[in-house]
């Protein structure tokens, strides 16, 4: 009986593990690099901040930011005044 249920417990932690790991394989690809401030502003009209408790440094926007971690590494290039949000309007 204890091992039956050793093994049954075994073989859901590897199905467990199999299916976990595909889903975050998955996030990591969905995440999109955009060529300029005006494709991502076209998406994200505000821009896309890094967190929520970010500043602006560069003045009063229009617009609320976007927030994801990864969606603003991947567009780190457009944050020309490294404040921490990416094409801010």
């Amino acid at each position: 009986m204890k091992k039956l249920f050793a093994a049954l417990l075994s073989l859901g932690l590897i199905i467990g593990f199999s299916f976990s790991a595909g889903d975050a394989a998955e996030a990591k690809t969905k995440v999109k690099t955009y060529k300029n401030c005006k494709a991502l502003n076209k998406v994200y009209k505000g821009g896309v901040a890094r967190s929520k408790s970010v500043k602006n440094k560069g003045g009063k926007t229009k617009y609320k930011p976007y927030v994801s971690k990864a969606l603003y590494d991947a567009n780190k290039k457009l944050d020309r005044d490294k404040d921490k949000i990416a094409c801010e309007r």
